[in-house]
């Protein structure tokens, strides 16, 4: 039987467990009760399904302002040997957490993580009682929501909210000093990978790191490090076989998702403190001129849009399973990217975009309106997902506002346009190995590449605009394919590359339920033709350096995915994935020999 995979998976110690299942649970809609002796806990929900969805066994759309949780398990012995934390993956969006009827966390921002050391409230009871209050107004368009409807049933492209937890609770005992937070930072220029690390506990004298990187069973390096300080920088250096042959084999890419295996190991004297396992990558990611670049080389963006969105449990994944099955999918379908728009996924998804290589554009849910209240609240979420996110070697870009949402008169309005740069430059301060596109879709105001929202149905108008540099540089001057200006005043446009990020949208309902899209399809042959032009036009655009497919999966009242809201393939994912990934492409790392070659004036003939 294969073992649970890790809920934090860069970061994993061997001993843990999840407390997903059954709770007791409550709704509050008045906010009357403060303190858990209050509640009367009249019913179960399965825990991390929120009560929105049918997999938590409630399954109410309706308002709910504030809802109580309460689960009591025995402990076992491990977890009473030493410290003993309580995590939470996410909770949406004020929460509260007693433990034993102590108060022992706080937390706001409903999709970044959090934990509590319990041990105090643990004494000599073999019991652990916990209960978590979490506060979620549905109508407060000044928290960051991402696609959660403010109003009672969904609308357009906004989906069933979700309330409360949605990612797995689970216990940790620890030492007391620890291995608290490791960031990961590859130097492919140098052969180096950094590690930074952050300990835990009462430092002691004579304390050293031990750090093993290994891959597959060869060991890449061993280093020890006097560990004087909670905070500990070090530059790991690899051997160099300086042939690109060889070098190449270590390098990250869809193509070859190699994995830097880590063993990290806290001492003191002949005594082992703490030990956990991690891993990293060696890979780059940048721009020269007008392309995006892996590894030092060009590389063109196949992406597609993905929601996160699933029938039965909403955000919340299903199962570990389900989300390395979207993987899989996306990858069988001939896309080598992902844009996850909207949502900050489970990290667990995360493992696996690095381990089955698919390279991530990481985006912030976004709030609705813009006040000081909204951006800090965005601020401070976002910059707990950046720590959250850091070290895992498929995200390539990061996307911290979409089509000007939170901030609608960003043309306009001085303070809008400073808070898209001041997102911009905080992100790149805290990250400066990554891409960053401060607002996608348009208006574009600080952003390391121009991505452009066009949901032009005809395949001979997408190549009109896009396939030259020049024709693309008309359309940045004078056209604005979502309805609004590409760019603001004072933004140089430069050899920025350029993204078409949203696109398509073909609307075909195997089930004959209703729904919408961009543009119709009749039937499987016509999705399937519709869907072949529209890329086959894409892949002889030079004007482009990559693309992104709206969308994956039907979502709810969406019916444009290339798949069912159930994943189940609405056409051939073999028929697709050769659609998708063209034949060679200038700027393309793989090929199709399949697909004939393409005479592209034929696109203007057939307007």
């Amino acid at each position: 039987m294969t073992p649970p995979i890790h809920p934090r998976p860069q970061l994993a110690r061997a001993n843990w467990r999840v407390l997903d299942g059954v709770w007791d649970f409550a709704f509050d809609d008045l906010g009357v009760y403060e303190h858990p002796s209050e509640v009367m806990f009249d019913r179960k929900i399965n825990v991390p399904f929120p009560p929105e969805s049918e997999a938590s066994g409630i399954g109410d759309r309706g308002f709910h302002w504030v809802v109580w949780y309460r689960l009591r398990v025995a402990l076992l012995p491990s977890e009473r040997a030493e410290r003993l934390l309580l995590h939470f993956g996410a909770v949406d969006y004020k929460t509260r957490v007693w433990c034993n009827g102590h108060r022992v966390a706080e937390h706001t921002g409903g999709h970044t993580p959090f934990y509590a050391d319990i041990t105090g409230t643990v004494g000599d009871s073999d019991e652990l009682e916990v209960v978590v209050r979490a506060c979620d107004d549905p109508q407060d368009l000044a928290k960051p929501r991402g696609k959660q409807d403010w109003l009672e049933q969904p609308h357009e492209i906004w989906y069933p909210r979700t309330t409360g937890i949605w990612q797995s609770v689970w216990l940790e005992p620890v030492p007391p000093l620890r291995i608290n937070h490791l960031r990961w930072t590859p130097h492919l220029e140098n052969w180096e990978i950094a590690l930074e690390v952050s300990l835990e506990g009462p430092l002691l004298p004579g304390c050293e790191l031990r750090v093993r990187l290994f891959r597959g069973g060869d060991l890449l390096a061993s280093d020890r490090y006097a560990v004087t300080h909670p905070e500990l920088a070090r530059r790991i250096a690899l051997s160099d076989p300086g042939i690109d042959d060889y070098r190449n084999h270590l390098l990250w890419s869809p193509e070859n998702p190699v994995l830097i295996e880590a063993v990290l190991e806290l001492w003191r004297g002949e005594q082992r403190l703490d030990l956990l396992r991690s891993y990293t990558a060696l890979r780059s990611v940048g721009v020269q001129g007008s392309r995006f670049v892996l590894n030092g080389r060009p590389y063109y963006l196949r992406m597609v849009l993905d929601q996160g969105y699933w029938p039965d449990t909403l955000l919340a994944p299903p199962s570990a399973a389900a989300l390395r099955r979207d993987v899989e999918l996306t990858k069988e379908l001939g896309f080598n990217s992902v844009r996850k728009h909207q949502k900050l996924e489970d990290p667990r998804w995360l493992y696996y975009c690095d381990s089955l290589g698919l390279m991530v554009w990481s985006e912030m849910p976004s709030s609705y309106r813009f006040t000081i209240t909204a951006v800090e609240r965005l601020t401070a979420e976002w910059t707990e997902a950046l720590s959250r996110d850091y070290s895992h070697p498929c995200i390539v870009a990061w996307v911290p506002l979409n089509e000007s949402w939170g901030v609608p008169d960003l043309p306009i309005n001085p303070a809008h346009r400073d808070y898209v740069r001041t997102l911009y430059h905080l992100t790149k301060t805290l990250d400066p190995t990554r891409l960053v596109v401060g607002n996608d879709g348009w208006e574009h105001v600080a952003t390391d590449f121009i991505t452009i929202h066009d949901y032009a149905a005809h395949p001979g108008v997408l190549y009109e605009r896009y396939a030259t540099p020049e024709s693309v540089a008309m359309v940045l001057q004078r056209q604005q394919p979502g309805g609004r200006p590409l760019t603001v005043e004072g933004f140089t446009v430069g050899d920025h590359p350029v993204i078409l990020s949203e696109f398509g949208g073909i609307f075909y309902s195997t089930s004959g339920e209703p729904g919408w899209g961009y543009s119709h399809a009749s039937g499987e042959e016509d999705y399937l033709t519709s869907y072949s032009q529209i890329l086959e036009a894409l892949h002889e655009c030079r004007g482009l350096a990559g693309f992104c497919y709206t969308q994956l999966t039907d979502t709810f009242q969406e019916r444009n995915g290339i798949l069912n809201a159930d994943r189940s393939p609405k056409v051939s994912l073999d028929k697709i994935a050769r659609a998708t990934r063209g034949r060679r492409n200038a700027f393309a790392m793989d090929v199709n020999p399949d697909l004939p070659d393409i005479d592209a004036r034929r696109w203007k003939r057939r307007r």
